[in-house]
């Protein structure tokens, strides 16, 4: 699987966006300003064992784009990081059965 890179601009977007925290794995790299970022804005790093996701790799960066993309279209606004990562992980879940 490929890597995800999270720079120092990555990290404002996605808090810009409403982004609380990050899954951070072994296929997650955050350059050393990022990671400072994230923690000056309140930005949690969740750190995750690859088998620990109950969805696996592949819907792991499945689950990731789509939160992504609904936090790009909708913003910060009026979604609840929380309930968008629990909705999205349930759908994700729903279609691998």
């Amino acid at each position: 699987m490929a890597k995800t890179f999270y720079t120092e601009r990555d990290i404002e977007d996605l808090h810009a966006r409403g982004a609380t925290s990050i899954e951070v794995h072994d296929d997650v790299v955050l350059t050393d300003l990022a990671r400072e970022r994230a923690l000056k804005l309140g930005v949690r790093l969740e750190r995750v064992k690859p088998h620990a996701h109950p969805a696996g790799s592949l819907d792991a960066e499945l689950i990731h784009r789509v939160k992504d993309a609904v936090l790009a279209q909708l913003g910060g606004r009026w979604v609840d990081p929380d309930l968008l990562d629990a909705v999205v992980r349930r759908v994700v879940a729903e279609l691998g059965r």
